[in-house]
């Protein structure tokens, strides 16, 4: 890790997602991170530790994308303390047919230049449709 400063922390790890850059992305975490993904998806829910993160929750859209597809564009950031807002797009094709096409943000809190916790918001229906459209619903199956 480079440096501290939140704001660097959280650009750094938008831009290692971007550029598939895994050691960068595994560095940017603490290995006690949480990353919250509210709705009413297979995905939602609170995820705990990094491995889990890393490989569940952000790998669990690699089966869904097409290979060589996703751009990741930052569009802004806000910070304060160690609390950083991002802003990014999301766009790719899907294994279904469709596009995945959404404009996310990211609350992060960053210490000792890791990431510890990220509440992450997005257009839930727009995920449901085009990343789990044989779930009929797009609702979580599992009591967590």
């Amino acid at each position: 890790m480079t440096t501290t400063d939140p704001r660097a922390v959280v650009i750094r790890y938008v831009e290692a997602v971007r550029d598939g850059d895994v050691d960068v992305i595994h560095d940017s975490f603490a290995e006690d991170v949480t990353w919250h993904y509210p709705g009413d998806l297979p995905i939602s829910k609170v995820w705990r530790g990094r491995d889990r993160v890393i490989d569940e929750f952000l790998g669990s859209m690699g089966p869904v994308l097409v290979p060589g597809t996703l751009e990741i564009e930052l569009v802004s950031t806000l910070a304060e303390d160690d609390r950083v807002v991002a802003e990014w797009t999301s766009r790719a094709r899907t294994v279904y047919g469709g596009t995945y096409d959404n404009r996310c943000l990211g609350i992060y809190t960053v210490r000792d230049g890791r990431i510890t916790s990220v509440v992450e918001y997005a257009d839930t229906h727009h995920v449901a449709t085009t990343l789990f459209p044989g779930d009929g619903t797009g609702r979580r199956t599992d009591a967590e």
